[in-house]
C-alpha cells in the first residue's frame, strides 16, 4: 500500500513540473506549434479544463494552472507516508 501512496506522490509530483512547463512555454507561444508544446498542452488539458469551468479568468490571466498545482499538492500532502 505504501508503494501506491508513494507512486500517486510521484505522480502529483511530476504533474506539478508538467503544468509548470506548459505555463513557461505559453509565455513564449499562446497556441501550440511545436511538438512539445502540443505534448504538454494535451497532458494538462484533461486537468486544467474541467477547472475553467470553475474559476474563470481574469482579463488575460489564467489562474488554473495555479489551482491545479495547489490541488496536486494539497493531494500528495494528504497521502500517508
Amino acid at each position: 500500500m505504501a508503494f501506491l501512496f508513494d507512486f500517486i506522490r510521484w505522480l502529483c509530483e511530476v504533474f506539478t513540473l508538467v503544468i509548470i512547463a506548459r505555463v513557461i512555454v505559453s509565455w513564449f507561444s499562446p497556441r501550440p506549434t511545436n511538438r512539445l508544446a502540443i505534448i504538454l498542452y494535451q497532458l494538462t488539458e484533461p486537468l486544467l479544463a474541467p477547472l475553467r469551468r470553475i474559476i474563470p479568468r481574469v482579463g488575460m490571466f489564467d489562474f488554473t494552472p495555479l489551482a491545479a498545482i495547489i490541488l496536486l499538492q494539497l493531494i500528495a500532502s494528504f497521502l500517508p507516508r
